[in-house]
């Protein structure tokens, strides 16, 4: 692992690491099954499907999710600009340490994350009517992204608000999730990759746990800096 420090010397640096996360965090138990339904829905009805309106919708879902996320990501950066310096406040170090412990302990399943049945019913309505629907969907299931995909995004949008820049933080996040629905993509690109890839199973809770020790391992970071600047 890249130390923090120094990714913050050489921000450019986190941009493949960020985009991992986000493929990481796409083949979890919540969000991965969720994929070849997401295609049918996008592709529409046996008559109705087609190569093109499948790779149109596709991308257009991704680009809304990504533009939503990456909202988020710039406000994360304004923030850390509005409160200063991270590694020179002991109550920041602090802070993230604990948000990422939280995330950590979620990704880990000592407490359950859900969303709100409401809010998942009102992304859902939405469908494949048209292409600005499609969007609107892709942009409210950013929201929604599932209990596994939650406690992850909150560790990119914890460490994020450490970059001090709106830019940095549009890019990070718009990486981020464009590696969160990479697979989604690929599929919507070829129509004999969705019988190429792997099928669910156990496989994607040891993907969870590790991705949850990884942010734990993170949260001990942001901790031991806390108590170094005390």
């Amino acid at each position: 692992m890249i130390p923090g420090s120094t990714l913050l010397e050489h921000p450019l640096r986190a941009i493949p690491a960020l985009f991992l996360a986000g493929v990481v965090t796409s083949v979890t138990p919540c969000v991965y099954p969720m994929i070849p339904i997401t295609v049918g829905v996008l592709g529409g009805g046996a008559a109705a499907r087609t190569r093109a309106r499948t790779v149109t919708y596709t991308l257009l879902y991704a680009l809304g999710l990504a533009l939503v996320y990456a909202s988020l990501g710039l406000l994360a950066g304004m923030s850390g600009t509005l409160f200063g310096s991270v590694s020179s406040n002991r109550w920041a170090y602090l802070v993230m340490g604990n948000l990422l412990l939280l995330a950590a302990l979620a990704m880990l399943d000592v407490f359950p994350v859900s969303a709100p049945a409401r809010l998942v019913a009102w992304a859902s309505s939405f469908g494949a009517r048209s292409p600005f629907s499609v969007f609107l969907m892709g942009a409210t299931s950013g929201l929604v992204a599932a209990p596994c995909g939650a406690p992850a995004f909150a560790a990119v949008l914890t460490y994020v608000g450490s970059t001090r820049s709106a830019g940095l933080g549009f890019l990070y996040l718009f990486v981020f999730s464009i590696g969160m629905t990479a697979l989604l993509i690929a599929v919507g690109l070829s129509a004999g990759m969705l019988t190429a890839l792997p099928r669910a199973g156990r496989w994607m809770n040891w993907v969870k746990k590790a991705a949850g020790i990884v942010i734990l391992v993170m949260s001990e970071y942001y901790l031991v800096k806390a108590g170094q600047a005390w």
